[in-house]
């Protein structure tokens, strides 16, 4: 089976399984090439719920009786290729066809194709639509080993996966068009890869005809947007180019919306680009370039570079001048398109490196990884300065420190310091700081502590093989670690720098919970520009952070402190991310929470897609670890998405842990499973450590809300005490009070007293503010009955000092659960029921129904919620889907909002209405409605 077909495969089953709750109609479009044809004939073979029949045009008055058979057979699906190109007549009675089915009409499924090219016909307007989106990565990946019979060497199936952007017969075609040799990497790959003959023989009669109002006005779009980069245009600029009237007729290949032009299918749209004569080219940019504004500097020098013939290499330096300017304004996919354009043009090799590692720059900062690869193996060429070349090992850590191997990360960092260490001093830092980023993801503390040593004597060679002797922080030997790891500082979590924690608390205390470091690109192109801004907080983040990792917290709390002040006073996100870094290592939440929210503004406003991702997941670290896991979930859910868009794996994985955490008390297995999952199979494949032990975590302490001790105890155990597979040495602390409630439940409390010990040392130190009634509830746990009593009561009081429910609702259980074993049943019906409704006040159903199985155990039951409608059976997750639902989201839509598969949206939608007795979506928006209208509690 081919890669395309098998993820159709998956698509097309749970379109189908979605079809019997959603209508039974879909619209299933998408542009020249993706493979609907393919996507209705697996349909078809994949549907034994009842006949299948294949409608075209002259068959229309069959159309009736085909959604009417079958009535004891089960019901028909009934499949239209092409409905686009059917008449007039036809495509309105097949419109009405649908809509009959579609309001529960006859029990049938419907699916229509129709090109995504042009617009939808009004016959089909209000149908659910179904868009085939290009195939993943390695989905595409998969295509080409078919199609090649799996003789491609590796770069060049990364270069056609990258170049056919994830088109099934685009990829086909660039495949078919190579020789063996090629293929295998033997021979040079021919230039471009996806050419105008290949181009066209995809798009075909898609392309606009000849020159014209309309024909200009596509060809004027496509060069706008081949300059900026961007999926779309500004509609002023491409209508001013083309002379055209600002509310004229568009071809049915565009499409206008909020002043923006954009092609229907961006394959048509660079089919129109590259298949135009040369010239037309030419006097498109020129036209842009004529319109373009005084403010659009960088856009008009590059459209100029395109409009002239022959190299135009006079405009290299000014256009890389324009691109370099910060007060220019522009996004970094602007200027990486410039400084590509500028190193095209430039004659000089070093400079030519230069200039493709600034491109390299920004391509990072605007989310472009791929694009960030390719430059920086230009910048990497023969005749690059050593200075450039340190550049690119720097910027190449960055990159896969947040889409790689962390190990690999690593060793550029090293490699880039090495090369920097007597030229630029302050890029050599950075480049430290990144390695010191590295070993925090892969869980190697002697590694970090090597990175932020506080001096550096340059090694011999960049990777040096001489080691020096280090202590660990998890272990009380010492451990060898490479002598080129070099001084600098790292922006990464750590536990607060109490005051109350002097140098007698041994480092195997220390435990972290924050996010991993910031590990942002440098802020100057040119690594021997001087010293970048912020250079006194990296050097106190090192400082805190060393100080930290060696348990002397009295140290840690002024560098750390002057981190947070120096970045709050500013609008630069990367400083931002340092301070929000700072003070969750100082365990101050709130302003961990208001610099992340800083900088993810920050971030958003100059166009950083890169750093998106970062600040959300220091905003959701900072959300767990102040109890709210509801808001950690959705800035989690809205970081994974960033993530995935700008390439970044790493970051995503720890988004899919944070997700697995929040679901865990939420008592949602399916979520928990299938995030945790997400999670590992990242972390296994990149080495991220951080990440591993959250997932696993996830995973126990959904166990234990659902009532397994045993379970979650066996999965914990590895994770917390001392060995070889203890988690990460910054996580693994936080999961210690499951550990303590599991192995109590279940029986086996002297499995967890050598832990309390340690978590004892971690909550001394202030950084968390729940450890220490965590700690008082682990105490009690382990306790002597006549000890228990009292250290529950110290546990509740000091879960006053913090706002998390769900950590009160715990102990306020446990603790019930103890009194009603001693027979106390009237203080256990107290605390039992504030368990309840602190678990339901946190929406931590698996929990609220422990609590109130213990009620019915001691007598009681507990006290129904006060005019709780219908939706109060759902649980968490099935209500947000409810609610998604009935705003109007289709399946697929509610998934890409919950950042979940639209197999769990199906799974979860069949129990809403099973639940709740109703048989469509129309009953279910009803419902939701009127209960909304009646306030009843939802």
């Amino acid at each position: 089976m081919t890669g395309h077909t098998t993820a159709r495969q998956q698509q097309v089953a749970e379109l189908l399984d979605a079809l019997h709750t959603d209508g039974g109609v879909r619209v299933v479009t998408g542009e020249p090439g993706c493979g609907r044809t393919t996507f209705l004939e697996t349909a078809a073979r994949l549907f034994h719920d009842g006949p299948v029949r294949h409608l075209g045009a002259d068959r229309v008055g069959e159309l009736d009786d085909a959604l009417r058979t079958a009535a004891a057979d089960g019901p028909p699906l009934v499949c239209v290729d092409d409905a686009h190109l059917w008449d007039a007549p036809s495509r309105a009675a097949l419109g009405h066809a649908a809509a009959r089915v579609r309001e529960s009409g006859p029990p049938a499924l419907l699916l229509l194709t129709v090109a995504g090219h042009r617009p939808v016909d009004r016959e089909f307007t209000g149908l659910p639509v179904l868009p085939l989106g290009p195939l993943t990565p390695g989905d595409a990946a998969l295509l080409v080993e078919e199609a090649a019979d799996g003789a491609v060497d590796p770069a060049v199936r990364e270069e056609l996966v990258t170049a056919a952007g994830g088109n099934p017969a685009l990829l086909r075609a660039a495949v078919q068009r190579l020789s063996p040799a090629q293929l295998t990497g033997a021979r040079a790959l021919p230039r471009p890869l996806v050419d105008a003959e290949v181009l066209a023989g995809v798009a075909g009669g898609r392309l606009p005809g000849p020159p014209g109002e309309c024909g200009d006005l596509s060809l004027t779009t496509a060069a706008a947007v081949r300059a900026t980069g961007e999926e779309d245009a500004d509609a002023g600029l491409v209508l001013r180019a083309c002379g055209a009237p600002a509310e004229g007729p568009l071809p049915e290949v565009l499409a206008r919306t909020e002043g923006r032009l954009r092609f229907r299918s961006a394959l048509v749209g660079r089919a129109v680009y590259v298949c135009a004569p040369p010239e037309r080219r030419r006097a498109a940019h020129r036209a842009l370039a004529g319109a373009a504004s005084e403010t659009d500097g960088i856009l008009a020098l590059l459209h100029r570079s395109w409009a002239v013939p022959g190299p135009a290499s006079g405009l290299a330096d000014p256009l890389a001048a324009a691109a370099a300017d910060p007060v220019r304004p522009a996004t970094p996919a602007l200027r990486q398109r410039a400084l590509a354009r500028a190193a095209d043009l430039t004659p000089d090799d070093a400079d030519r490196a230069r200039r493709n590692l600034a491109a390299a720059e920004q391509a990072l900062l605007a989310g472009h990884a791929r694009d960030a690869r390719r430059l920086l193996d230009l910048a990497r060429g023969p005749g690059a300065p050593v200075s450039v070349r340190g550049g690119a090992e720097l910027l190449r850590g960055a990159v896969l420190l947040a889409d790689g191997p962390v190990d690999d990360a690593r060793e550029s960092f090293l490699l880039a310091a090495g090369l920097l260490a007597s030229t630029a001093p302050h890029a050599a830092a950075r480049a430290t700081l990144g390695a010191a980023d590295a070993a925090w993801s892969a869980g190697d503390p002697a590694a970090c502590l090597s990175a932020l040593a506080p001096t550096y004597a340059p090694p011999v060679t960049p990777l040096a093989t001489a080691c020096v002797r280090v202590p660990r922080t998890d272990t009380p030997e010492t451990s060898a670690v490479p002598a080129g790891a070099l001084a600098g500082g790292v922006a990464g979590p750590a536990a607060k720098a109490a005051r109350r924690c002097g140098p007698s608390r041994r480092a195997a205390g220390v435990a972290v919970s924050a996010p991993r470091a910031a590990g942002v690109p440098p802020t100057a192109p040119v690594p021997d520009a001087g010293p970048p801004p912020g250079t006194d907080a990296a050097r106190d983040h090192r400082d805190g952070m060393r100080a930290v990792l060696l348990g002397r917290f009295d140290l840690a709390a002024h560098p750390l402190r002057r981190v947070l002040e120096r970045g709050l006073h500013g609008t630069d996100p990367a400083p931002l991310l340092r301070s929000a870094a700072a003070a969750l290592m100082l365990g101050e939440v709130t302003a961990a929470r208001r610099a992340g929210a800083r900088a993810l503004a920050a971030a958003r406003t100059s166009g950083s897609a890169a750093l998106e991702p970062r600040a959300l997941e220091y905003l959701a670290y900072a959300e767990l670890r102040a109890g709210r896991h509801q808001l950690a979930r959705t800035h989690a859910e809205e970081g994974l998405r960033t993530a995935e868009r700008a390439g970044q794996r790493n970051t995503a994985a720890h988004h899919h842990a944070v997700l697995a955490l929040a679901a865990s008390i939420e008592g949602e297995a399916d979520l928990v499973g299938e995030h945790a999952e997400a999670a590992l199979r990242t972390a296994r494949r990149h080495g991220l450590a951080q990440a591993a032990t959250l997932a696993h975590w996830a995973a126990a302490r959904a166990d234990l809300g659902a009532g397994r001790p045993r379970e979650a105890a066996a999965r914990l155990g590895p994770l917390v005490r001392p060995g070889a597979r203890r988690g990460h040495f910054a996580v693994w602390m936080l999961a210690v009070p499951c550990f303590v409630e599991a192995a109590a439940s279940a029986g086996r409390p002297q499995y967890a007293a050598a832990v309390v010990e340690d978590f004892a040392l971690w909550a001394a130190c202030g950084a968390d503010p729940q450890a220490p009634a965590q700690l008082l509830r682990c105490r009690a746990l382990l306790a002597a009955p006549d000890a228990a009593d009292a250290l529950y009561l110290r546990a509740l009081d000091r879960h006053d000092d913090d706002a998390g429910d769900f950590e009160r609702a715990r102990t306020e259980l446990l603790y019930g659960k103890w009194l009603r074993r001693r027979r106390r049943l009237r203080e256990a019906r107290t605390r039992l029921e504030e368990a309840r409704i602190g678990f339901e006040r946190c929406g931590a159903e698996l929990w609220a129904q422990q609590a109130a199985a213990e009620l019915r155990a001691g007598g009681a039951a507990p006290a129904a919620a006060t005019e709780a409608g219908e939706l109060a059976r759902l649980t968490p997750q099935q209500l947000r889907i409810a609610r998604c639902v009935a705003e109007g989201a289709t399946n697929r839509e509610v998934a890409f909002r919950l950042s979940v598969s639209t197999r769990t949206v199906d799974y979860h939608l069949r129990n809403v209405f099973a639940t709740l007795g109703l048989r469509s979506r129309v009953e279910l928006v009803r419902l939701v409605e009127q209960e909304e209208k009646t306030g009843a509690r939802l």
